[in-house]
């Protein structure tokens, strides 16, 4: 008899189960074999080092090989010369070395005026000029209404005629010695009174004639016949015969940029340079910005436009008969940083490590405060793999 094989069916139910155990066994195993941060760290820390005490190695090793190449060649002299290294060599000169802090700043107006009206708003009855124009100091750009300032003035001016009339009558009278003093002189006194009256209701009259306080370019005309006249930003005067170029310096520099400081200012957009001098230096440091302003004077140019960008590069060091040298001649080991420089032994060129001490850095020139002086050879090419003490030439073999 035979029987058939069970079969033992998963209930539907317990599928899920399973797939979501078998998905965090997974994941446990992933995030066991995922190393942490921690452990990332150590083993960054680990190859910093490794490949310090590497460098360290090829170094010695260097060292170590050019001594034996010595000792080799000073006992046997069957030995094979060392072929020379190609390279090329520059002679150190002084030079006027200057370091610039170089910061964006924008060219501004010293003279920039908002028009605003004397006697208060008022309709505008007349425009005399247009955007563009360039005017005078005093010039008349607009007049406002002054309807009710006339109103008075005539009245007073008619009081004004029978006054003096009236003072006129008393003195004749009283040159003939009629009346009294009292009345005369309360004549004269009425007339006094009217001319004063009426010399300011004129003067009031003329702030309705709004002027330009400044010589310059009506760099703004927001206003319209008819609008009330406000003064509120409407009318922008521009002297632009007067400019400068102002920045913000960070405060870590604060010490070291001072009234009469040189400055180069360069403006891009108009291909435009200008030598001047920073004139004004802020009291105060911004506490957002965590700087200061500074301004330097520019020459009356047509091209040049305030809010257009500047580039200040603010002279903030500089070394006569300094020993420059590009930078990328710089190299390091344990000890700090060298240069190769040529030497002639017995005869030969070798190529010698030579400390220094750096200085300050412009472009990719760097300053050396020690270690190099004037008519030192330098290596300047092909100091790439160079040793302490290794053979080097300026010839082709």
């Amino acid at each position: 008899m035979q029987h058939k094989p069970t079969f033992t069916n998963t209930p539907a139910a317990s599928k899920p189960r399973i797939a979501g155990i078998l998905l965090l066994f997974i994941l446990a195993t992933m995030a066991a074999c995922t190393p942490g941060k921690k452990e990332k760290e150590g083993n960054l820390d680990e190859k910093k080092a490794e490949l310090a005490e590497l460098k360290k190695a090829v170094s010695d090793q260097q060292a170590a090989i050019a001594a034996l190449e010595k000792e080799i060649a000073a006992t046997d002299p069957a030995a094979p010369a060392t072929t020379p290294l190609l390279v090329a060599l520059d002679t150190i000169t002084t030079t006027d070395f200057s370091h610039y802090i170089e910061l964006q700043g924008k060219i501004d107006a010293d003279d920039i005026s908002y028009i605003t009206p004397r006697g208060g708003p008022g309709q505008v009855k007349a425009i005399y000029v247009k955007k563009g124009d360039r005017v005078s100091k005093g010039q008349l750009i607009l007049k406002l209404d002054d309807r009710i300032i006339k109103q008075q003035v005539e009245p007073l001016k008619v009081q004004l005629e029978l006054a003096k009339d009236i003072y006129q009558r008393r003195q004749n009278l009283w040159k003939q010695g009629i009346g009294s003093e009292v009345e005369l002189l309360s004549a004269k006194t009425n007339v006094d009174q009217l001319e004063r009256q009426i010399a300011i209701v004129e003067e009031q009259g003329k702030t309705t004639n709004v002027v330009s306080d400044v010589n310059g370019v009506v760099d703004e005309l927001n206003v319209r016949v008819g609008e009330l006249f406000t003064g509120a930003m409407q009318v922008k005067v521009v002297n632009t015969s007067s400019l400068k170029a102002v920045t913000f310096i960070p405060e870590n520099y604060l010490a070291r940029v001072n009234k009469g400081s040189k400055v180069l200012v360069q403006v891009p957009d108009v291909n435009r340079s200008y030598n001047s001098a920073i004139r004004f230096v802020s009291a105060s440091i911004d506490p957002a910005s965590r700087s200061f302003i500074t301004e330097a004077a520019l020459p009356s140019d047509p091209m040049l436009k305030p809010n257009l960008i500047a580039i200040m590069k603010v002279l903030d060091y500089s070394a006569p008969n300094a020993v420059a040298i590009p930078v990328n001649l710089i190299q390091s080991d344990e000890s700090g940083k060298y240069v190769f420089v040529s030497a002639n032994e017995n005869g030969k060129l070798v190529a010698r490590k030579k400390p220094v001490i750096l200085g300050q850095m412009q472009n990719d020139v760097i300053e050396i405060k020690a270690g190099l002086a004037s008519g030192d050879v330098v290596v300047s090419q092909g100091y790439q793999g160079l040793y302490d003490g290794q053979l080097i030439t300026t010839r082709l073999m």
